[in-house]
């Protein structure tokens, strides 16, 4: 029985799915725009252990080199962001197996799976290999993905691939009928 066949008075959505939806979405908007802000702090991507101003860059970005006051505080709500992803993660995990994707069809569940099984992880993964910290205890987070820039620039490319998912989970909501999805979302 799919999502839109629910008996009257049944809550498509659990509290605990609810609130973590709304969570992770004020994480996700933090992440971006402190993601942003990194990335114009230094618009290149290289793949091994280093990379400079001056050395030979894998991809130049065609966005704005902003030198001064991008990377301080982009860095700082970067990591509150992603702890707070991270964590509400695992709640939301635990909706999931729940049967939070019991009304969605096949190529839905493939692409909230892919998301939550395959990006995210990766997302963590390349994060942890990003952090000095964390990398001088366990250095192989970061020399299995080739060194630290290898991991800046997968982590690019699957921040894309979920910015690509939100616009695309977006348009669904609002195809599907917005009022009725985001009533289901904020009500249950």
């Amino acid at each position: 029985m799919g999502a839109g066949y629910l008996p009257r008075g049944a809550s498509r959505h659990t509290v605990i799915v609810r609130v973590a939806h709304w969570v992770n979405a004020g994480a996700f908007f933090g992440l971006v725009v402190s993601g942003v802000a990194i990335l114009l702090a230094h618009p290149r991507l290289y793949w091994g252990e280093t990379g400079a101003v001056g050395a030979p860059s894998l991809i130049d970005l065609p966005l704005p080199f902003l030198l001064t006051g991008q990377s301080g505080w982009g860095r700082s709500l970067h990591f509150l962001s992603a702890w707070v992803a991270v964590l509400n993660g695992l709640v939301y995990i635990a909706g999931v197996r729940q049967g939070v994707l019991r009304g969605y069809d096949g190529p839905q569940r493939w692409a909230y799976a892919a998301v939550i099984f395959f990006l995210f992880p990766l997302m963590i993964w390349t994060g942890f290999a990003l952090s000095p910290a964390i990398t001088s205890v366990i250095p192989a987070l970061v020399t299995s993905l080739g060194g630290q820039q290898s991991a800046r620039t997968i982590h690019f490319f699957a921040a894309d691939a979920l910015a690509l998912f939100f616009a695309g989970h977006v348009v669904m909501v609002s195809v599907t009928g917005f009022r009725k999805n985001m009533r289901g979302m904020v009500t249950g």
